[in-house]
């Protein structure tokens, strides 16, 4: 009775130093609060005051790519694009983190304000730029991180770099962190980059992905350790467009697929003073869509590799409803950012019912 009452109490405290936290940076610009967020995160860390905000996550252990995840619930990429905060963010419950997205020259991104919060529609538009440090900054971050589970890294190209030459900043980013990611993921599907859409589909497509192979499997037998390769798709696909990616992605044999990105689709914010802004939307009214593209991605599949479910988990019963549509792991961005630590716990839980009547 005791235990419970304890528990109840800390749940209660966790929720309400974070609705507090999260009301106060509410009330500034989109981009400078997530920037103070991540800080303040960091500070509650280095502190030891981080169990004011973290909720208690059961352990609930897997298997997937040959890597062992604590728990199913990851971040997606976007949040920490320099891995500068992963020990801050890992502390909080996490299955994994995955961070990014990077490439191989900093670059400032798009001109500001370039992030925009619908807090009405529960949603986020951002027109980032893949904004970072650059890969070097990002390695040093990951030599020095303390967070022991699961690190993902996330790559892509610089805008100055034409989409004819990809390839390069993808084999760069890739030969740079390969020595210290558990996993790598090739982002063709950013809307936010001028022609990288058009890198998911047909020859240019299986050209690039033979290439990151080979260097995989050189890379392995540098390093003497295999870092499984995935590719992230966008929501916004035809039912032939996501079979044909399939069938590319099954022929070069890589590791997994992220299914979703963000959606260019405006549909449910039309009422919005920031439906006009360019960019990819993402949050409660990307979960149909997404989860629609990860039902037709699995199928097509037909289980010969791991899918990880991103986009619109907002709830706890979102996170199992990706299970139960074919994802393995699951991971959360704009529902993190509106609800904060307790999803994570709400979506282990919704995980492991979904596992349990599995069995």
């Amino acid at each position: 009775m005791t235990l419970s009452i304890n528990l109840s109490g800390s749940i209660f405290l966790s929720s309400l130093f974070f609705w507090l936290g999260r009301s106060l940076l509410f009330l500034l610009p989109a981009e400078l609060s997530h920037d103070l967020g991540l800080k303040g995160l960091r500070l509650l860390h280095q502190f030891g005051l981080l169990g004011l905000l973290r909720s208690r996550v059961q352990a609930l252990p897997l298997a997937v790519f040959g890597l062992q995840f604590t728990n199913p619930v990851g971040l997606a990429a976007g949040l920490d694009k320099n891995a500068d905060y992963i020990d801050a963010l890992g502390a909080l419950g996490f299955g994994f983190i995955e961070v990014g997205t990077i490439t191989p020259k900093p670059q400032p991104g798009n001109p500001q304000p370039r992030l925009f919060r619908l807090s009405k529609e529960r949603a986020i538009i951002n027109r980032m730029g893949f904004n970072n440090k650059g890969v070097d900054h990002l390695v040093e971050q990951l030599k020095s991180r303390r967070y022991q589970g699961v690190v993902g890294v996330n790559i892509g190209k610089n805008l100055s770099t034409a989409v004819e030459n990809a390839a390069q900043d993808y084999l760069l980013c890739l030969q740079k962190v390969y020595p210290y990611a558990d996993y790598v993921v090739v982002n063709l599907s950013s809307p936010n980059t001028p022609g990288l859409r058009s890198l998911q589909f047909g020859v240019q497509l299986e050209q690039l992905l033979a290439t990151l192979k080979a260097e995989q499997k050189i890379l392995a037998d540098l390093h003497q350790r295999q870092v499984p390769l995935l590719l992230k798709i966008a929501p916004d696909l035809t039912s032939d467009e996501i079979i044909s990616i399939a069938q590319s992605v099954r022929k070069y044999a890589l590791d997994g697929v992220i299914a979703t990105n963000t959606t260019l689709s405006r549909q449910g914010v039309e009422a919005s003073a920031h439906a006009g802004e360019a960019g990819g939307l993402s949050g409660a009214l990307l979960t149909e869509a997404a989860t629609s593209v990860l039902i037709q991605l699995a199928n097509a599949l037909e289980g010969t590799m791991p899918i990880i479910g991103v986009g619109g988990i907002m709830q706890g019963d979102d996170a199992g409803a990706k299970l139960k549509a074919g994802a393995t792991l699951v991971q959360l961005y704009s529902g993190f950012i509106f609800a904060g630590p307790p999803l994570i716990r709400d979506a282990v839980a919704s995980c492991k019912q979904v596992q349990d009547a599995n069995k």
